[in-house]
């Protein structure tokens, strides 16, 4: 395989691809890795990289257009894209790209000839309780992430009512049991044999997780050693007894 000029870090909603992605940037190697197919803000990133015109994936020039800015935004000035591609995104950047992309043979493919040569990342989290808290929780509070300082990263209006809701963390555990799923099957479908790694081992040792990525991207994973998590972990007393409350409703869970 040549070395990769590119790599996507595939994974769900709330499963550690924000603490990652910042560990990726800060050793100025591995380009900028961010959502850039997400439906919902592409004419977030269309303003921002100064992109003229109606946003509209289906018409051929805006989208050429689109994947350049994407390009130069993944990659910086280190010579390696990184894209960020959660579960509910895959469908709409494989259709996105089979048009711009129709006479290859597999979505794969259309990856790469989007991106170049490629590398997989599959970042998941195995306590689907604490992910789904975790997704309502920042829905209900806007509060998505966090830096170590207390300082605000990201945050936004709330988008459901305040409150432990039983039937909310039923579906979205369901929901993101459902985009993990689905990943294995993708990869297989495609003869990709991606990186694996859990949100657990990143958050316990976020420096030796780095290290792997760096070596299967084709970079010096001793460059892990010159970065510090940017991220705060946001859960508290609330999710614990969310947590709590869900398991001796529901112990299997």
């Amino acid at each position: 395989m040549d070395k990769p000029t590119a790599y996507i870090l595939c994974s769900t909603p709330r499963s550690g691809t924000t603490l990652l992605c910042d560990l990726l940037s800060q050793t100025g190697v591995a380009g900028h890795p961010n959502s850039f197919f997400r439906q919902k803000s592409l004419k977030y990133w269309a303003d921002l990289w100064g992109l003229e015109g109606c946003v509209d994936c289906q018409d051929a020039a805006f989208s050429a257009r689109y994947l350049a800015a994407m390009r130069q935004a993944g990659q910086g000035e280190t010579g390696l894209f990184g894209l960020r591609l959660m579960g509910p995104d895959l469908q709409f950047a494989c259709d996105w790209l089979g048009r711009m992309h129709p006479g290859r043979p597999s979505e794969a493919d259309r990856f790469a000839a989007a991106f170049g040569p490629l590398c997989y990342i599959y970042l998941s989290r195995s306590d689907k309780l604490a992910e789904a808290v975790s997704y309502i929780r920042a829905e209900q509070t806007g509060l998505w992430h966090g830096r170590p300082d207390g300082s605000t990263l990201e945050e936004i209006a709330p988008t459901v009512p305040q409150g432990y809701d039983p039937a909310l963390i039923t579906a979205r555990m369901a929901e993101l049991s459902a985009y993990d799923a689905a990943w294995p099957r993708w990869f297989e479908a495609q003869g990709i044999a991606p990186l694996r790694l859990s949100y657990e081992e990143l958050a316990a040792a976020p420096q030796a997780t780095l290290a792997q990525v760096l070596g299967h991207i084709g970079q010096d994973p001793a460059l892990a050693a010159n970065t510090a998590p940017g991220l705060r972990k946001l859960a508290d007393e609330t999710s614990a007894d969310w947590i709590r409350r869900y398991r001796d409703a529901h112990p299997s869970a």
